[in-house]
């Protein structure tokens, strides 16, 4: 149902007037293009004129900056590499810090992340955890439903009202007292993501400043006057010039909202191949507000198949054996380490995507024991802290990290031992690609995206927990492996010797759903078929889709 909002609407008891966003004679150009129960309270007015002032102030800008991404893009298609900037090499060289971290964020670690549903939120918040990440982006299908449960659920939870009854009325849950709970950050979509279901001026707005706008709109002031933020993660940055955009987002937010400079916190995750070569200058764009980066490991992988995905020298192995041990990897995480402590920043570490396994003692042994060495590399590397996706590994990273870490960071450790080239940071993983390791590909792809569209962002597949990011490093792979053979070039094989073509992924296809027969009550189960042709139309189309959730979006709501 589309609403157009009249500027004559009043903000009423809302925390901000329409006048403060000094967009009040322009509030007519808001349209919402869809409409659930109880909306109207989030959506108010004056919530909505102030996602409009931040649209009508950026969009050009965001725009310019995702033409940017497509211009260095062609770049690389072309053969070019990433490497360090010389126009910021005197940001590189100085002697600079970023700004005193606040007493909330000195000790972090270890941080739990997941969906935003009020389940998840209570649980995390009451982990035990020291921070969670509520993340709108890789783990959260972006339906309106979703997106708005989400920011109901976090806006109770910086109240301290949020419950949650199960559906049987078996268990209630509830927040723990305030000083028990993780300190709460927000994940907002990227830049290259709009939402549709609001439109400014006949736009649609862009998701980022959906999510961290509305979110910052009702619950900053709380959160401030407690001193617990707003903190953000923001994800999927690849210039510093896109810093630089979310530095003055952030400025005017606190301008419009009454806060004090530099208020709001940001981590930014170093999940892209390009921001690698621009660590220092992101952190330096962001110098009054940033508390750290966070080796986004997944979709770092991504990134660089993304980046080399027409370089036939760049192609990896199956997922399985692209570990944080690879050169290029640990290379990556040691640059991390050694810019963030240069600068008074925290290095967080990596997700571990284990989840317990039951009814399998030995199997789960060994799961947590590649948790444990994995925890173990990331605090003698130097990181402060640490991801987990699921609870029960709350207490095994926590064991690794007070044994090696008795202080709240390791910013001591300057990391003066790396040396870092370009070519250490693009280097490619020797391994091979295993008939296992191609059909888990599509089935990993196929399964999350059919979850994906009926609303699951965040599925347990083979005891892991998959996301986005990691859906995207099998459906890359897929499209690279079988487009290898492109322009002449020899196709690749798998390990058996079987050459990897259009006929190998159409089997795959074709067997999964017998594969999957007997699991009817897998997430997404209804969409299986649906996702099996988006799947075989994203692998077979002449180029490789950006993102695999912009097709995948047009199908939500």
């Amino acid at each position: 149902m589309s609403a157009v909002l009249a500027e004559s609407h009043q903000a009423g008891s809302d925390p901000v007037a329409i006048e403060r966003t000094g967009n009040a004679g322009r509030a007519s150009g808001i349209e919402l293009l869809a409409s659930i129960a109880g909306q109207e309270l989030l959506l108010t007015p004056a919530a909505l004129a102030f996602l409009a002032g931040m649209h009508r102030r950026f969009e050009a800008i965001r725009q310019a900056r995702l033409a940017a991404r497509l211009e260095r893009q062609a770049a690389f298609d072309a053969g070019a590499l990433p490497d360090f900037r010389q126009d910021t090499a005197a940001i590189r060289a100085g002697d600079w810090k970023i700004a005193t971290l606040p007493a909330a964020l000195l000790d972090r670690r270890v941080e739990i992340t997941g969906p935003v549903d009020p389940k998840t939120v209570i649980n995390a918040l009451n982990s035990g955890a020291n921070c969670y990440m509520a993340d709108f982006e890789d783990s959260t299908s972006p339906t309106w439903a979703n997106l708005l449960a989400g920011q109901r659920a976090l806006r109770k939870a910086v109240a301290g009202t949020l419950d949650w009854m199960a559906p049987d009325g078996s268990k209630h849950y509830t927040l723990k007292p305030a000083e028990q709970q993780a300190v709460l950050m927000v994940r907002p979509r990227g830049w290259h993501l709009d939402e549709k279901h609001l439109c400014v001026d006949g736009q649609p707005i862009s998701a980022s400043l959906f999510d961290l706008g509305l979110f910052a709109f009702h619950n900053a002031q709380a959160l401030a006057a407690a001193d617990r933020g707003p903190y953000f993660y923001l994800p999927k940055l690849q210039s510093m010039e896109e810093a630089v955009l979310w530095n003055e987002v952030l400025d005017h937010i606190e301008t419009t909202l009454g806060l004090a400079a530099g208020q709001i916190r940001v981590t930014v995750l170093i999940e892209t191949l390009p921001a690698v070569f621009e660590m220092d200058e992101i952190l330096h764009a962001l110098q009054s507000r940033i508390a750290g980066l966070n080796c986004g490991r997944w979709d770092y992988v991504f990134s660089y198949l993304k980046t080399f995905r027409l370089h036939r020298d760049k192609v990896l192995p199956e997922r399985g054996q692209v570990t944080m041990t690879q050169p290029f990897l640990r290379s990556y995480c040691d640059l991390l380490v050694q810019t963030c402590h240069r600068r008074g920043a925290h290095a967080m570490g990596g997700m571990a995507a284990q989840i317990p396994i039951s009814g399998d003692a030995q199997a789960n042994d060994a799961a947590l024991a590649k948790v444990r060495a994995d925890k173990l590399r990331e605090v003698i590397a130097g990181h402060d802290g640490t991801w987990v996706a699921h609870p029960a590994l709350i207490p095994l990273a926590r064991e690794v990290f007070d044994e090696r870490m008795p202080t709240p960071h390791q910013q001591h450790v300057l990391r003066e031992d790396v040396l870092v080239i370009r070519d250490d940071l693009i280097k490619p993983s020797l391994g091979t690609i295993t008939r296992a390791g191609f059909e888990n590909n599509v089935e990993v792809c196929v399964r999350y995206l059919a979850a994906w569209l009926d609303g699951n962002g965040c599925v347990p597949i083979h005891w892991l927990m998959e996301d986005a990011a990691t859906a995207e490093i099998a459906r890359t792979q897929l499209w690279q492996w079988l487009h290898a053979a492109d322009a002449g070039r020899d196709a690749l094989h798998l390990a058996d010797g079987t050459e990897i073509d259009f006929g190998l992924l159409d089997r795959a296809l074709i067997g999964l759903p017998s594969k999957l027969a007997d699991r009817i009550n897998l997430p997404g189960a209804s969409r299986i078929n649906e996702a099996i042709g988006m799947l075989d139309r994203l692998c077979h189309a002449d180029t490789l889709e950006e993102f695999l959730t912009l097709p995948a979006y047009k199908r939500l709501d």
